[in-house]
């Protein structure tokens, strides 16, 4: 192809050789900065969420206000991702991750600090623009420091801390915000930052990739910028504003596919583009990356249903709620080293099929709750996806990036965590909708068999004034037994579709054609993702 050709002769002499791997401690202590600044980074999208009432009190503004505290973060993380690419040829992925890592702690110090909601949301900008490179630098970093053969060990590490942190996230949160202060969400970022940044500087400095000076596409930057940023303020307002019956979420609506298609044909033509979307020519990318980000889409949004519905419907405080989602790492810790060990031995889709048939059979047994489900009954599935969660990320990773030449892994790692990223905030914004919605469906299904010269229904009532309440108390007492209910039903039915998604998608990864080569070939599909 073309485009193959012109992008493989940008370089004028071969790309460097790769460094060797690392071995003892240099490795251990690699592999665990690495793993930290990742586990940082993830983190900080889903532990403000249960804080936010605190801080909007104490900066004296609305929750609704508040919310821009995460949608600033995810607008900003959304834009820096696919540019990880540009700025790794342009600096050298170590010290771009460095000097991110430094600048995320700098940003993280400053949140803590803010004395009011625009300056907190200023620094929440600045964290999420220096934290679009490090997920992706993270895993191109750790994938160079092991052998070629152990290349899906150092797979299962990386994806460990991507998927159990936003589970952690709202648990820790939730306790740091209940028994401390609110700030501390964000300064138990800097001793964490600090030691990750120096331990990297000091063990990958000698390593760093080779760079070249790259004409700015500014058009293409300007572009992204549009429609992402509006595509994500959209995702994230659209329920608060109810969605398209919105002025102003109809106008982001337009910027963003206007946005999209000008910088689709941009892109695409551009010489030295900002982002390489020719990537998707390639059939396991664009297989795998659609796959992996529908899969996470569904995945995240059930992350974030399920405390939702526990706390609004069946009486649990966050930290419960977050104590209710934290065995899903048991398994997940467990099983990780050993799908690591045998992904560049067993077929990747096989892998992933397992996970899929996972989750589905979690989100199976979850469309079954109902509001009489004790904390056993929601640990059982939870404590099963650990084990979906296992066989998930590592071989999808190494399915979206078979075969890619080393030159392209960066571009490839952004490219594919920025799909990712975005479909889980489609998940987010789908998910709460529809649950919305399905529980209204069922409210007026019951609210139609309730009447006043219904015989239970006038028993019901008669006895809750019994107790004490007023007619007026009694019967907002009943319409919350009959929301519980609802609510209830259509957080089934949000999890009986998800599972069903699930199993629609295991055909589509059979699609794929991963490369079959020596070992090594793992380290290249991985490292890329």
């Amino acid at each position: 192809m073309s485009e193959e050709a012109s992008s493989g002769a940008q370089p004028a002499a071969g790309p460097p050789a790769a460094p060797p791997p690392l071995t003892g401690s240099q490795l251990a202590m690699g592999t665990l900065a690495l793993s930290l600044a990742t586990f940082m980074n993830v983190l900080d999208t889903s532990i403000a969420n249960v804080s936010l009432p605190a801080i909007s009190g104490d900066l004296g503004v609305s929750t609704t206000q508040g919310t821009w505290v995460i949608t600033s973060f995810g607008v900003a993380n959304a834009i820096s991702v696919p540019l990880t690419g540009w700025l790794t040829m342009r600096f050298g992925a170590v010290r771009l991750f460095t000097l991110s890592v430094l600048l995320f702690v700098v940003a993280s110090w400053m949140c803590g600090l803010a004395p009011s909601l625009e300056i907190l949301i200023a620094f929440r900008v600045l964290q999420g623009l220096v934290a679009g490179p490090m997920i992706p630098l993270s895993q191109t970093l750790l994938l160079s420091s092991y052998p070629r053969a152990k290349s899906g060990m150092a797979l299962a590490m990386w994806s460990m801390t991507t998927l159990v942190a936003p589970v952690t996230g709202p648990l820790l949160g939730g306790w740091i915000t209940d028994n401390i202060a609110w700030p501390w969400i964000f300064y138990i970022n800097i001793p964490v930052g600090i030691w990750a940044a120096l331990v990297t500087w000091r063990i990958y400095a000698s390593r760093e990739t080779a760079t070249r000076k790259l004409p700015i596409d500014g058009v293409g930057l300007c572009l992204l910028v549009l429609w992402v940023g509006s595509l994500q303020i959209m995702l994230d307002k659209g329920k608060e504003l109810d969605w398209f019956e919105s002025n102003q979420i109809v106008a982001l609506a337009v910027m963003a596919v206007a946005g999209f298609l000008f910088f689709l044909v941009w892109e695409l033509t551009e010489a030295h583009p900002i982002v390489d979307l020719r990537l998707f020519a390639r059939r396991n990318f664009a297989l795998g990356t659609l796959t992996l980000s529908v899969a996470y889409c569904l995945f995240f949004g059930s992350v974030v249903l399920l405390p939702m519905w526990l706390q609004q419907y069946m009486g649990y405080t966050a930290t419960a709620a977050g104590m209710a989602m934290a065995p899903v790492g048991i398994l997940a810790l467990l099983l990780s080293p050993l799908v690591g060990r045998s992904v560049s031995r067993r077929d990747p889709r096989a892998l992933a099929t397992v996970a899929f048939l996972g989750f589905a059979l979690v989100l199976w047994m979850r469309s079954r709750f109902v509001t009489q489900a004790d904390m056993v009954t929601i640990l059982i599935p939870t404590v099963l996806q650990g084990g979906a969660i296992a066989f998930f990320f590592i071989p999808l990773s190494a399915i979206v990036l078979s075969g890619l030449p080393v030159e392209k892994m960066p571009s490839a790692s952004g490219l594919s965590n920025f799909t990712r990223i975005t479909a889980g905030a489609m998940g987010t914004s789908a998910v709460t909708t529809i649950w919305d919605n399905r529980a209204t469906l069922h409210h007026e299904h019951l609210a139609e068999k309730l009447s006043l010269g219904d015989a239970a229904m006038s028993q019901t009532l008669m006895a809750l004034q019994q107790v004490g309440l007023s007619p007026e108390q009694a019967l907002a007492q009943l319409n919350r037994l009959v929301d519980q209910q609802t609510y209830t039903r259509g957080v089934d039915d949000v999890f009986l579709a998800s599972a069903w998604l699930f199993l629609l998608m295991i055909p589509l990864v059979w699609l794929a054609r991963p490369v079959k080569a020596a070992p090594g070939a793992a380290a290249d599909a991985g490292g890329a993702h």
